[in-house]
């Protein structure tokens, strides 16, 4: 994974807040990650985006089932990001 610091800064059009925690897998591609977003007013949202060469890229996630173990482990790291991933699937 890139070193990005966490927790970091965004602002979109329509808000703003930081990158709360960050999980993402190197592959021989790109850096598919998976960000939990917290809004100034509280908010929050989880983000699913990629890197390559340690810049963002605004194209749809995409992560080979090879890589899915490891980018679950990655989440596991994550209490608060784990937490709102189990919701996806319970």
């Amino acid at each position: 994974m890139a070193n990005r610091k966490i927790p970091r800064k965004f602002a979109f059009q329509w808000g703003r807040g930081i990158v709360k925690e960050e999980a993402s897998v190197m592959t021989p591609y790109h850096e598919p990650t998976i960000q939990l977003l917290e809004y100034v007013s509280g908010e929050r949202a989880i983000r699913f985006c990629s890197y390559e060469r340690s810049r963002f890229n605004r194209f749809p996630l995409i992560i080979g089932e090879e890589h899915l173990d490891e980018i679950g482990r990655a989440i596991r790291k994550n209490k608060e990001l784990r937490r709102l991933m189990k919701r996806l699937v319970s």
